[in-house]
């Protein structure tokens, strides 16, 4: 796989995970008469971490790569981690204001 399509996957993995949660919370909150929009943004913010750490496929995978970059003088290797790292927290992030979008959208349109 190529740096690019890394960057991609990784980005779009954790962006998923956390519209999923988002979205799967808020029809669980409808189902069980809760209020949608307070579940949907609990979940998409408790899920963020575990977005990151998916989207860079196991936090242990994440870690060698640091200590080769670290201690081995892999420099090239530590910052594609590292540029692989704040690609998944944005993907998580902007899945994040996605789902508070939600909300906002929803009040230009009730009025």
């Amino acid at each position: 796989m190529t740096f690019y399509s890394s960057v991609v996957q990784n980005f779009l993995v954790a962006f998923g995970i956390v519209i999923g949660a988002g979205i799967f919370s808020g029809i669980g909150a409808i189902i069980t008469n809760n209020p949608p929009y307070k579940a949907m943004i609990e979940a998409a913010a408790s899920i963020k971490i575990w977005a990151l750490a998916a989207s860079l496929g196991g936090t242990f995978t994440s870690f060698t790569v640091i200590e080769k970059g670290l201690f081995d003088g892999e420099v090239k290797t530590l910052l594609k981690q590292a540029i692989f790292v704040l690609i998944s927290l944005s993907g998580a992030n902007i899945g994040y204001g996605f789902i508070k979008a939600i909300k906002i959208c929803g009040d230009i349109w009730g009025k």
